[in-house]
């Protein structure tokens, strides 16, 4: 490994030269670096499995508790960019070990908080470390690779987000019927303890050249073609989350109210999606992050189209979950591809930017499905987020023809920028 001659670097060593990502201490790293995205995730799912609990703990109703789900969110679409932007310039072990802090302070925070005001305050530092850490672990594994293994690398960090849904959210569930919703937090705690450790130990020093000033760090948002594949991130994954935020409802046919079944839906969504999720990243490498997403979003909008049809049965709706796991989770990986491929000097800032509108994605899928479960009924508001996918779709067409009609000044060597 060579060293930067960058004077801010504080020494760190500068990966990401191609073959790299053979280097056994380099994928250790990567896997830190998911398990971090892991503890994080795991805070952002948990919370609804205990909604139950935590509102009755601090005397509010269930929907007023829901809106930590909503802070947590807006919040990390908001300070991602912004934080982003602030620490481009800094090591990104130095950003990743803020980050985590951060979050850890959040988590104890919310644990201890007396009242539900308190929570929403210490839930807003940890979001805020949520926001910092996930672009900036899925940079620093990008750095540790050559450009050939980037999706992978991309993809083992964000697997962490499907896990904490697999397994993670259910775990802390489980913990806080048990032992009370301020138990989870200290579940969230030590895997968080745990990270830190991680990261500490096992990732290495990486540089990621910057644009100095914060008017170059900004400018990418000038670009149409960056503007128009965060616009396709923000479309599909509100399309895909219009779904997920009112599961129970959505197929409570299926299940009967029963709440084993709709675990094992949950488990289902998580696990596969993990597995979509990964894989995405290995065929963009192989095919180009353009057409997977575009592969995904499509089957999206037909998971989504004929989910209604599922609804009656628990072995139909087991299917469709599947299915729309694997759609859902494969544009992520790709998707931020797309973006490091467009201009990898600007990576911090156009990834936490992704991650910004995939938040925001939450938030408005959450209005969306209560508007459509008022108009349409639960079982049929995947059909709004059919609706809402085939316009993603467009949007990421629209990118590859701008990005065609204009190749970007860093794309990759014999590949389209958005390919």
């Amino acid at each position: 490994m060579t060293r930067t001659s960058a004077p801010e670097s504080g020494g760190d060593t500068s990966a990401g030269t191609p073959g790299e990502g053979s280097d056994p201490s380099h994928r250790r790293s990567i896997l830190v670096l998911g398990f971090g995205t892991f503890a994080i995730g795991t805070d952002e799912f948990v919370l609804a499995g205990v909604l139950p609990e935590f509102s009755e703990s601090l005397g509010v109703s269930t929907a007023t508790a829901g809106q930590v789900v909503t802070v947590f969110a807006l919040t990390c679409a908001v300070m991602s960019p912004v934080l982003a932007t602030l620490t481009a310039g800094w090591p990104r072990h130095r950003v990743l070990k803020l980050s985590v802090l951060l979050y850890l302070l959040g988590v104890v925070g919310t644990g201890l908080a007396p009242s539900f005001p308190g929570v929403l305050i210490a839930q807003v530092v940890a979001a805020s470390g949520a926001g910092l850490y996930i672009p900036a672990a899925g940079v620093t594994a990008s750095a540790l690779v050559g450009p050939e293994r980037r999706g992978r690398a991309i993809a083992a960090v964000t697997t962490g987000l499907t896990a904490a849904t697999a397994l993670g959210a259910p775990i802390g569930t489980v913990v806080g019927s048990a032992l009370g919703w301020r138990a989870t937090m200290w579940f969230i705690t030590l895997l968080t303890v745990l990270g830190l450790i991680g990261v500490l130990a096992l990732v290495p020093r990486v540089s990621v050249p910057a644009p100095g000033g914060l008017r170059r760090r900004l400018a990418p948002l000038g670009d149409r073609r960056v503007v128009v594949v965060l616009a396709t991130t923000l479309v599909a994954f509100t399309a895909a989350y219009v779904v997920y935020t009112y599961m129970a409802e959505v197929f409570a046919p299926a299940t009967g109210g029963d709440g084993t079944r709709l675990a094992v839906l949950m488990f289902a969504f998580g696990l596969t999606g993990t597995a979509g999720n990964f894989y995405a990243g290995t065929l963009a490498d192989r095919f180009g992050a353009r057409l997977v997403v575009g592969g995904a979003v499509a089957l999206l909008a037909v998971s989504l189209a004929v989910l209604p049809l599922a609804t009656g049965s628990f072995a139909a709706a087991l299917a469709i979950t599947v299915v729309y796991a694997i759609a859902a989770w494969g544009i992520t990986a790709p998707q931020q591809s797309r973006l490091i491929a467009l201009n990898p000097a600007s990576a911090p800032l156009l990834i936490s930017l992704n991650a910004a509108f995939l938040y925001l994605a939450i938030a408005f899928s959450g209005v969306i499905g209560a508007v459509g479960i008022g108009t349409l009924g639960a079982r049929r508001i995947s059909l709004i987020g059919a609706v809402v996918a085939v316009l993603a779709l467009a949007l990421s067409e629209l990118g590859h023809r701008l990005t065609s009609g204009r190749p970007g000044p860093a794309a990759e060597p014999g590949r389209g920028a958005l390919r």
